[in-house]
């Protein structure tokens, strides 16, 4: 009898964690190698994750819903089907680290700050750290730890960036991620919450509403109840729990537009010469095996504009500016279940027809759940395209870490005013869109968005023939 250990993978180097969505396979079914046997969920990724042998499923060890971390036994594979019995109870993750909860805390003998605390089942709806952040460092089990130690053990460096920038104590705030943990929902709901500094009658870290006078020492602080602005249910509705995917791009969101100062500017482009470069050679891509789209033209045109503004290629990194040398597009892509932003590496260095085949693959495969995690991570820039629903224009949100997205309105007949040769203006219609650029003003300023807005409608507008 032998039992092979099914573990969590780790989804892309910096993911420390994963939810286990769904089970493909119930205990005791047989399973053939590479089979899919469940589905995990990470930062914009759904994969199926095949069996590394073939057998009979004897053991599930962590159930649906549940987030552990990465390498953690999941499940157990019997080779030998013979073996295999009465189907055990499905029992709770247990990481190595982490020792059994106590059923009730006890007063008298609180447990130390340092010692990581259990978590049975850890089902936390938004915690997971996302792909731009790095997991917190194991900790050091050779002598003491040291407090340095301890605050990267329980923190990661974003959460200690911001507890620099507004003076707080990380100590002092409650962890809600694994083995207790401050994650950014954590500290940003302390500061949020305007916690109290002991002793005095003023907001924690000298934190006070706009316009608000100075309150006196010893003054009692208004203070809103926890949860007190949710929504909710009323008869008749219906409720449902977030999905993986969806409680982590609201918190990817929410994250973007506290970290960049978002400006968003606009430009209407022309795309007659477009769309007849198009009509003429769908045919030849097809024959190619590609579908020559509107998309295909614009994110070739961006690719090769990013070689000259660099700065919208860009990410920050505190008082640093990071200019890739890479130029990699991610192309957001709507599916029923989320948002997900594949992306096409290198972009500058393939041709229309390169980049329309990449597109495509890209696409189907998402949609099939077969993207590999570095394909979705390592973007430079942002294409969002919401006119393929009929949006006029929007006013996208950053990719963090990235400094700029690029939105891209409806592609239709609109009248436009044209001046002949003889200087006669008329009415024609004409095949038109509009396009945002949604840019973090911490780095780029508006001169160097619009500039490259104006060269990227140029190059759409002029498009030579023989970029195809």
């Amino acid at each position: 009898m032998a039992r092979i250990d099914v573990i969590m993978p780790q989804m892309g180097e910096s993911i420390a964690e994963g939810t286990l969505s769904k089970w493909l396979k119930k205990l005791g079914d047989e399973v053939k190698r590479d089979e899919p046997i469940f589905e995990i969920s990470t930062d914009k990724v759904d994969a199926e994750i095949p069996a590394p042998s073939a057998g009979v499923l004897a053991e599930i060890m962590v159930k649906e819903g549940q987030t552990v971390p990465v390498q953690t036994i999941v499940a157990r594979i019997e080779t030998d089907k013979s073996a295999v019995g009465a189907a055990p109870v499905p029992s709770a993750p247990a990481p190595a680290a982490a020792a059994p909860a106590p059923a009730a805390p006890k007063a008298a003998a609180p447990a130390p700050a340092a010692a990581p605390v259990a978590a049975p089942a850890v089902t936390r709806s938004g915690d997971t750290a996302p792909p731009w952040r790095a997991p917190a460092p194991a900790p050091s089990f050779e002598g003491p730890e040291t407090a340095e130690e301890r605050l990267r053990r329980k923190s990661t460096p974003l959460v200690r960036k911001i507890a620099a920038e507004h003076q707080v104590d990380i100590a002092a705030i409650p962890g809600s991620g694994f083995a207790g943990r401050v994650t950014k929902k954590d500290i940003l709901g302390y500061l949020d919450a305007g916690t109290l500094e002991a002793g005095t009658g003023a907001p924690a870290h000298g934190r006070t509403e706009a316009g608000a006078p100075p309150r006196a020492a010893g003054a009692p602080v208004p203070s809103v109840p926890a949860g007190a602005w949710e929504a909710t249910p009323w008869p008749g509705d219906r409720v449902e729990p977030m999905s993986r995917i969806r409680q982590l791009t609201a918190e990817h969101m929410i994250f973007s537009r506290r970290t960049s100062a978002h400006v968003t500017s606009f430009y209407e482009v022309d795309m007659q010469r477009i769309a007849k470069l198009r009509e003429a050679h769908k045919k030849e891509f097809e024959g190619r095996g590609a579908k020559l789209t509107y998309l295909g033209f614009i994110v070739k045109t961006v690719a090769d504009q990013l070689r000259k503004h660099h700065v919208l290629n860009a990410a920050v990194q505190g008082s640093n500016i990071i200019y890739r040398q890479q130029i990699n597009v991610g192309i957001a892509v709507a599916l029923d279940w989320g948002l997900i932003v594949p992306v096409i590496r290198n972009a500058d260095e393939l041709s229309l027809l390169g980049i329309a085949k990449t597109m495509a693959d890209l696409a189907d495969r998402a949609r099939n759940k077969k993207l590999k995690p570095d394909e979705v991570q390592g973007g430079t820039f942002t294409i969002t395209n919401p006119g393929v629903f009929g949006s006029y224009i929007g006013a996208p949100i950053i990719n963090q870490p990235q400094v700029a997205i690029l939105g891209v309105g409806a592609i239709e007949k609109r009248p436009k005013v044209v001046t002949t040769e003889d200087g006669t203006d008329l009415i024609v219609p004409r095949m038109t869109t509009m396009l945002s650029i949604s840019y973090d003003h911490r780095i780029v300023d508006g001169a160097d968005a619009d500039r490259f807005m104006a060269d990227l409608k140029a190059g759409l507008q002029d498009f030579s023939e023989g970029a195809l």
